[in-house]
């Protein structure tokens, strides 16, 4: 994966200022150096400045950028970040139509894909991408982002110009262009965050381009489409028909995804999803007489400290040496220090360019720094419980009766952390409110769904759209701040467009969570892990964490320089410090509570410090 950034501009020659825009977009390039350590390069055309930080993985030499082409005297360029994995039978297709390649790159075939079918080459894609396209012969800038936001793209409209970036940082390089923050910004801070609106910057004067989206920008202006949306239709297979496609579905992603010029390894938790995927490479890579590497998480002292819940039943080590000694993987333990714990923290906001989930975020910095030291390219099972049912708001029936974001109902302890006159002019709230219709408006509706089938697609959509998105974009950011590429097999809109219309009476089976997944897995997995419970990324159990943040959290609020006391009621947050950890009452996703917040709100200042948004 990569970093890509630049500048457009049909006023005025860019070209004249060569040298200027180059070391701009090459500054913007710098800010995403992270995401691609291994190479960078800039262009600057007549209405257009590209620049790019690359990771290499496929076609080390020959997948330099921007790559340029020129065809019957036209001049095309790209900067791209991301992965193709249908890039043979497109290769294919398109030297059966008179293309030339030079390079065995996914760059060259996605730019000879845009140059053959023009802005439709989107629905052509499999894969993971955000990208930008010069295309002197239409004389416009086509930008795309993949189906599902899994890569990043975010761009302002300012002076003329349009600036984009793979991460909100790199667009404030742009002389005069600074981090401002309005009402809508701080909702999204305090109502919704760590999740986030699709398409909103949260800063003032920043758009983000949504998933499954193209962007066409010409003299006339800038427009945007949506090439990919969700059809909801009848299911018409058998049960056992569409057992055997899933599998078909999962197991061909996997494989697709295995493609690599460098090593690959999983994330293993011993869960049902990542089982799958580790089982499928681990079967694949055996027939070249290779091993597959994989790779668990957990925390310091957890095994003293380890307590089940009913979102957490057991531990994840017994199962992940289960899946090692049944598959023969070359497996590494990570383990995260507490202090690693704490001292991440402003890492992770800093490459999230927003306040995050907090030590799951530092965490898996840590966890993804540790890996990178062996590997470039990993697999992970984030993107199952989201079609297939999996978390438990799915069968709550608080859920289904509650017009509210299932992971986040209660927003009492974000409104009780704020000054009564900070959360009158807010009222997070409306806002939560107006965020959750505009996406229950927009869901795919299916005229033969029952009223109880209508609210489960619902449901799914939310967490496609909201918690599937954070989730994607917390392992973007922290994994790319390490430069290593991390892939999501279950993330494929092939298996997506097919699970989305599969009835509930079947993907939950005699109440059984993920049924069809499971049943699909059967001749994959051994029995035991198969029928595993869920259980959500590790948590550490160690009461250090929560005493560390909420002694740093004490610093913050005694120290009258903070920025964040500009909005919160520090006697009001010394209270709910006081609280403790009760994780049956998050305050977001099943796990995040009190020590949690804490962590976030240090976060929150962190971000005012860091970026030092002028209120408008």
């Amino acid at each position: 994966m990569c970093g890509i950034a630049g500048i457009i501009n049909f006023k005025k020659n860019l070209f004249t200022y060569e040298a200027y825009n180059r070391l701009l977009v090459r500054d913007m390039a710098q800010k995403l150096s992270h995401r691609g350590p291994d190479a960078s390069g800039e262009w600057v055309g007549e209405h257009a400045a590209f620049s790019h930080a690359r990771l290499s993985v496929i076609d080390i030499e020959g997948g330099k950028q921007p790559m340029k082409k020129t065809i019957e005297g036209y001049e095309f360029v790209i900067t791209y970040n991301g992965e193709l994995y249908n890039t043979k039978e497109l290769k294919n297709e398109l030297i059966k139509c008179g293309y030339v390649f030079t390079t065995n790159s996914d760059t060259e075939v996605l730019l000879y894909t845009y140059i053959h079918y023009g802005v439709d080459c989107c629905k052509k894609l499999n894969g993971i991408y955000s990208f930008c396209i010069w295309d002197s012969m239409r004389q416009q800038i086509y930008i795309c982002r993949d189906r599902f936001g899994v890569k990043p793209l975010f761009y302002a409209n300012f002076e003329n110009n349009i600036i984009f970036a793979s991460e909100i940082k790199a667009l404030f390089c742009y002389p005069n262009f600074k981090p401002r923050l309005d009402k809508n910004g701080l909702c999204e801070i305090f109502a919704l965050s760590p999740a986030k609106t699709q398409g909103v910057g949260v800063f003032k004067g920043v758009d983000e381009l949504r998933p499954g989206c193209y962007m066409l920008i010409n003299r006339s202006g800038l427009f945007t489409k949506r090439y990919w949306q969700f059809e909801s239709k009848e299911h018409k297979d058998s049960y056992e028909e569409t057992i055997e496609n899933v599998r078909d579905l999962v197991c061909d992603s996997i494989k697709r995804q295995l493609v690599s010029d460098v090593p690959i390894g999983t994330l293993l938790s011993g869960g049902l999803d990542s089982s799958i995927i580790s089982a499928v490479a681990a079967t694949e890579l055996k027939k070249e007489n290779k091993q597959l590497s994989t790779y668990s998480f957990d925390y310091e002292d957890n095994d003293r400290y380890f307590k089940a819940s009913a979102f957490q039943p057991d531990a994840d080590k017994p199962w992940v040496k289960r899946m090692v000694e049944e598959f023969d993987t070359n497996h590494t333990f990570l383990v995260c220090k507490n202090e690693n714990l704490i001292n991440y923290l402003y890492d992770a906001m800093y490459y999230k360019d927003l306040p995050g989930m907090a030590d799951c975020d530092s965490s898996l910095l840590y966890f993804c720094r540790e890996i990178k030291k062996n590997h470039t390219v990993i697999l992970s099972g984030e993107c199952s419980d989201e079609i297939f049912g999996g978390y438990p708001w799915f069968r709550s029936e608080k859920a289904f009766k509650t017009d509210a974001f299932p992971w986040c109902y209660d927003l009492s302890l974000r409104k009780k952390a704020l000054k009564p006159v900070v959360e009158e002019t807010l009222n997070l709230e409306e806002y939560s409110k107006m965020r959750y219709f505009e996406t229950i408006n927009e869901t795919p509706v299916f005229d033969g769904d029952n009223e109880e089938e209508k609210r489960r697609r619902e449901i799914a959509y939310l967490n496609i759209t909201w918690f599937m998105t954070n989730l994607l974009d917390r392992k973007d950011r922290m994994s790319m701040a390490s430069g290593l590429e991390v892939r999501v097999p279950f993330c494929d809109h092939r298996l997506f467009e097919y699970v989305w219309n599969i009835p509930w009476e079947m993907k939950n089976k005699n109440n059984i969570s993920k049924n069809i997944l499971r049943e699909a897995a059967k001749t994959i997995l051994p029995y035991d892990v198969l029928n595993r419970k869920k259980s959500p990324y590790p948590k550490t159990h160690n009461p250090y964490y929560e005493k560390a943040v909420r002694e740093l959290l004490y610093e913050i609020l005694n120290d009258q320089s903070s920025p964040i006391l500009t909005f919160v009621d520090r006697a009001n947050i010394m209270d709910i410090c006081k609280e403790g950890s009760d994780y049956g009452k998050p305050f977001f996703g099943q796990l995040m509570a009190i020590p949690q917040f804490m962590g976030y709100l240090i976060q929150v200042n962190y971000w005012l410090d860091e970026f030092k948004p002028a209120l408008v």
